[in-house]
């Protein structure tokens, strides 16, 4: 009798450590491309690993690494998510030219609103729409968008589209250095990293960018003016993706992949988008507390880049078609999106 309630307690203790310290910890490494005091980072990545932890009751850690510190360039950012080189992390598609072609059209200029948690929430109902089979290679937890995209230059702010001609401006992605070639300046496509030392170095007069992003650019002392467009939409927009391996995904017990499923999607998207606008904020007023010109052009200069946009989408649907994509429908469904998010904004 004896052993038997021996038996019995040993059973019971085992079964309580397998529900309790033998349940499966996991941590997760996700990498970024940017400063960790940069919005997207601060406002949405390292919140969204905190209460991926909490969530979890601490059995998913997930760290966070800035600048490429666990190996790799940002252009290769998808590729290393797919091969497991990093269980997660930011990818920007326009990075890679041509490869995630229907993405472009969230991209377009004056697609979006200035708001990045609008956008944000466009970019997941296009998501789901279109592109879910394109990233078919990871996990995807979130798309988003920046808010508006704003020229940084040295010298003067331009005033009209001919202080644009020959400047050389960088540019994120190729509907935007599709648009900056219209407008008469010379586009560099370039991933934010090298942004700064070109600055430093004159091969470029300027560029585009958040005012988010200025701050750890040190926009407020490489360049000397600001300028966004007048109205309600943006200049530009640059789509983003979070995302994370998926074998190391699908290896989760299911209990864990409620946990990340529970903070992906649109709840996490709009998430991401309201990072940028609060980061926005700070970076458009230290640009002023510094001193920097802070232009906005006029509504009848703003009309002329929007006509040259226009021709760059025109342009586009031709090319989409002829990769037998339904270009005129994708820009369709992009624009129908933006039409369904505005207003959603923590701001409205």
């Amino acid at each position: 009798m004896n052993r038997l309630i021996k038996s019995a307690a040993l059973a019971a203790a085992l079964g309580m450590m397998a529900t309790t310290g033998f349940a499966q910890e996991v941590t997760l490494r996700f990498q970024h491309f940017v400063s960790p005091k940069s919005a997207n980072p601060k406002h949405f990545m390292q919140p969204w690993a905190d209460k991926i932890e909490a969530d979890s009751d601490g059995r998913i850690k997930v760290e966070l690494y800035p600048f490429m510190q666990l190996g790799g360039k940002a252009p290769s950012q998808y590729d290393l998510i797919r091969d497991g080189v990093v269980d997660g992390g930011w990818v920007i598609p326009g990075y890679q030219p041509g490869r995630f072609p229907e993405v472009e059209a969230m991209e377009m200029p004056f697609m979006t609103t200035k708001s990045g948690e609008e956008a944000s929430a466009a970019a997941w109902i296009f998501t789901e729409k279109h592109l879910m089979d394109d990233f078919r290679d990871v996990h995807v937890i979130a798309t988003h968008m920046h808010g508006p995209g704003i020229v940084h230059a040295k010298g003067s702010a331009p005033q009209m589209l001919e202080d644009f001609d020959g400047l050389r401006l960088r540019g994120p992605s190729r509907p935007a250095t599709m648009l900056l070639n219209k407008m008469g300046a010379v586009p560099v496509g370039m991933p934010v990293p090298a942004f700064p030392e070109a600055l430093s170095k004159g091969v470029l007069d300027g560029g585009v960018i958040t005012w988010e992003m200025s701050p750890s650019l040190k926009l407020n002392e490489l360049t000397d003016s600001h300028t966004d467009v007048s109205g309600d939409k943006a200049l530009y927009n640059l789509f983003f993706v979070w995302a994370m391996n998926k074998a190391k995904y699908n290896s989760l017990p299911d209990d864990l992949k409620a946990v990340i499923d529970a903070n992906s999607g649109a709840m996490a998207s709009a998430w991401a988008g309201r990072a940028h606008d609060t980061g926005d904020v700070d970076g458009r007023d230290l640009m002023i507390e510094d001193g920097n010109e802070i232009a906005v052009l006029s509504p009848e200069e703003t009309a002329r880049i929007q006509a040259l946009g226009d021709d760059v989408i025109a342009e586009w649907i031709v090319e989409a078609d002829g990769k037998g994509l339904n270009g005129q429908q994708l820009i369709d469904d992009a624009r129908a999106a933006v039409e369904q998010t505005i207003g959603i904004g923590s701001s409205n």
